[in-house]
């Protein structure tokens, strides 16, 4: 199902090319009713300025917004908390001024909440009939959990186990593979089907869910990265900041905030 979403809007945003971003808000008016049935994923649609001119009921409650209008008008870095939200504003304006797609980027996300969420986050500039951009359109998708219906679960469950004993070493495919018993190409498609990730990203997603622990005590962002698996602060911050939009000092706080 999410995955024939993504597709979709996918293949909508390839097709449609407005005069203008007001036309092409015109046209989505009507599907917008329906994109507020979808409970697990946020959905919106930003100008040139990275700012929301619509979103899903999902996105509005995830920014403790009761409804739409205080959304509008806002970037991201202006809606969410302030140690956070330029991270994500950031990532838009690569999608607005360089015409960067985004899909299936694993990101820790941090709402209103405080709660943290594992999002696959996808995102498309949106091209005028002339040839500019006039914005973007986004996804961001819940994780979904593991599949357990798949000849390959059991297998793949070893894989998983293996990845968060270890995750704070130095992983190889190689080692991956030889648990699993099947090939590099193997893994990487079931490991999809199966955990709706690549390996590297469940690797990635068993660090830094250690990380978000470890940035909630006071133990030193040295050695939460030692801690992490990572051989030095540099690298720790490079990912975690890949991952969430901000460094680990940045979340650190923002989740110490009430």
């Amino acid at each position: 199902m999410t995955g024939e979403l993504v597709d979709t809007i996918a293949q909508w945003q390839e097709k449609m090319r407005p005069a203008t971003i007001e036309a092409l808000l015109a046209g989505v008016a009507p599907l917008l009713p329906v994109l507020d049935l979808i409970p697990n994923a946020a959905i919106f649609i930003k100008d040139s300025q990275a700012r929301y001119l619509c979103a899903n009921s999902t996105l509005v409650a995830r920014c403790g917004l009761k409804s739409l209008q205080p959304l509008l008008g806002k970037t991201s870095a202006q809606v969410f908390p302030a140690q956070l939200g330029p991270g994500y504003t950031e990532q838009d304006m690569q999608v607005l001024q360089e015409g960067r797609v985004l899909e299936n980027q694993l990101e820790l996300h941090l709402f209103k909440s405080r709660e943290p969420g594992w999002c696959l986050t996808y995102k498309w500039p949106l091209y005028s009939a002339a040839g500019d951009i006039i914005g973007l359109i986004g996804i961001s998708l819940d994780l979904q959990s593991a599949s357990n219906t798949h000849p390959a679960y059991k297998r793949l469950v070893a894989v998983d186990d293996f990845i968060r004993k270890h995750f704070n070493h130095p992983i190889s495919m190689d080692e991956l593979t030889r648990i699993a018993g099947v090939s590099a190409a193997q893994l990487e498609r079931y490991c999809k089907k199966v955990f709706h990730l690549t390996p590297r990203q469940m690797i990635h997603k068993a660090r830094l869910e250690h990380a978000h622990r470890l940035l909630h005590t006071d133990m030193a962002i040295t050695d939460v990265a030692l801690q992490c698996g990572y051989t030095d602060h540099s690298a720790f911050s490079r990912q975690f900041k890949a991952l969430t939009g901000f460094t680990p000092r940045q979340y650190r706080q923002a989740t110490a905030q009430g």
